[in-house]
């Protein structure tokens, strides 16, 4: 296979291109609308095998055409798009913005490639926000949306299948619980609260960390996408989360604990957030019967994980912001 990767300074993407050299010789194109990160916040310029990935500075609200004409002089083989406005409350501040990203751009994307018979697979990353607030949450409930984001989301996939079933392009989608790891945003649950904790200041959780969630780590997301991309029937929609869920409390008195501290010197009890779904639970027996797949990586361990990244770069971190800034 040769790679795409649509938003590859992302979280995800980056750790996907990671685990690509790890597990491949396969070649790696990288897109991004922003210039590659220091490589204390980007996984794969770390690996020895970097070397492998040819990286554009491409936005796919503004450069269409170059990034079409990378897939064609590439003849890439498999696409993964992790490009996307990916807040969920401020998604509510300029909707139009998650729709052009989300949605508009990737129309304008799949009307120029959808014919091209040399791509074998296009991985959307789509998001159990989709939903809505659910427990027990499979792949053929409906979808009920509760903030711009996930109407996005859920709109760019429905753009996806009907061009699967129209015209058969090789799509398959993943939705993902709470993915964390080593590299994540700073602004995020974990590292943020580990960062706090390092500083010596307080966490504002909100709603009191009253929320459920699910966690499943980088590394075991990365695996299944690359299954997924490799293996799975086009059309197919894949669960990848744990089984296990935890309150975002008790998930802060973790690390409060990991990191020898009490979490009542470390928190600041502040309102929820608007569009805040209080519970996914999602059900993930469709990968494991099909593949085999089920997490591997504890949770604890994966804890471990991210406070040795924040500790062995701490220096360059404190000066990056851990907070959302929105970029257009």
């Amino acid at each position: 296979m040769t790679y795409l990767i649509l938003g590859s300074n992302s979280f995800s993407g980056s750790s996907f291109i990671n685990y690509v050299l790890n597990n491949t010789n396969s070649k790696i194109v990288a897109v991004s609308r922003s210039n590659e990160y220091d490589k204390s916040l980007l996984t794969y310029k770390n690996n020895k095998e970097y070397f492998r990935v040819d990286f554009y500075e491409f936005d796919l609200n503004k450069n269409l055409d170059e990034i079409v004409s990378i897939i064609a002089d590439n003849k890439i083989e498999c696409i993964i798009n992790f490009a996307a406005q990916g807040m969920v409350a401020q998604s509510w501040n300029n909707p139009s913005e998650w729709f052009n990203t989300n949605v508009l751009s990737l129309v304008a994307l799949l009307d120029k490639i959808y014919k091209f018979d040399f791509i074998k697979k296009f991985v959307q990353i789509s998001t159990p926000e989709v939903y809505g607030e659910c427990n027990n949450i499979k792949e053929t409930m409906n979808f009920a949306p509760s903030t711009p984001y996930a109407s996005s989301k859920a709109s760019a996939d429905l753009v996806l299948y009907t061009y699967y079933k129209t015209h058969g392009f090789p799509v398959n989608f993943t939705r993902a619980s709470n993915v964390y790891g080593p590299y994540q945003q700073l602004y995020r649950i974990i590292p943020k609260t580990i960062l706090s904790i390092r500083k010596g200041i307080k966490l504002p959780l909100h709603g009191g960390g009253k929320a459920i969630r699910s966690f499943i780590h980088i590394d075991d997301v990365a695996k299944a996408t690359f299954v997924i991309a490799n293996e799975a029937k086009s059309g197919n929609i894949y669960h990848l989360s744990d089984n296990k869920t935890i309150s975002i409390y008790d998930l802060v008195k973790i690390i409060s604990e990991e990191l020898n501290v009490q979490i009542k010197d470390y928190v600041e009890i502040t309102s929820d957030r608007i569009g805040t779904d209080a519970l996914y639970l999602m059900n993930n027996e469709k990968i494991y019967d099909e593949f085999g797949f089920t997490p591997k990586i504890k949770f604890r361990d994966g804890i471990k994980s991210v406070v040795d990244w924040v500790d062995d770069n701490f220096e360059k971190l404190i000066n990056y912001p851990d907070y959302y800034i929105h970029k257009k």
